[in-house]
């Protein structure tokens, strides 16, 4: 049996396909320019004010082409009311399972109570996808506590568009 690929700089994003909060789906690889944004659920008052932060700067990654979407562990009836307090307004995907995040090397962290989440969740991670759908940038944390700056992302996006600068960090440890 063979190991499943964990995504990687320079490697293709998985093709991992979600159900989006407004009923569709969403696949988080495949050709086009993406910001894939995983976080950690409902019970995250961190992540509500990072997808509000991305919210934001909507028509930046709009005009880098950027496909944005948020995505969790979360069911859509424990996402709904979270999202709409956070005043994100892009895609969010609903139901990734714990071996999706895992194919995304994702961290996955045990709640502390029930009253925190009802189930293991995936921590924070963000993937741009480059317009080969490749990974271009790549940064998960095992923590809430660390996420990239959106600006400093978003500026480095552009460079990377102008430039034809290459993928960084492909190269083995």
């Amino acid at each position: 049996m063979s190991t499943p690929t964990i995504a990687a700089p320079a490697q293709t994003m998985p093709t991992i396909t979600v159900q989006t909060l407004d009923g569709g789906e969403a696949n988080l690889g495949g050709p086009g320019w993406k910001a894939v944004f995983v976080y950690r659920g409902a019970h995250c008052p961190l992540c509500k004010e990072y997808l509000a932060q991305i919210e934001e700067r909507a028509e930046k990654f709009a005009e880098l082409g950027l496909d944005v979407i948020a995505v969790s562990v979360d069911s859509a009836d424990r996402a709904r009311p979270f999202i709409e307090e956070s005043g994100y307004t892009g895609t969010v995907g609903v139901g990734l399972t714990l071996d999706q995040a895992r194919q995304l090397g994702l961290y996955i962290s045990q709640p502390r109570s029930e009253q925190e989440a009802p189930a293991p969740f995936a921590e924070p991670g963000v993937f741009i996808v480059n317009a080969e759908g490749t990974i271009q940038i790549l940064d998960k944390s095992n923590a809430p506590f660390a996420r990239p700056d959106l600006d400093s992302l978003l500026g480095g996006v552009d460079f990377i568009q102008k430039n034809n600068y290459p993928i960084r960090g492909a190269l083995a440890a």
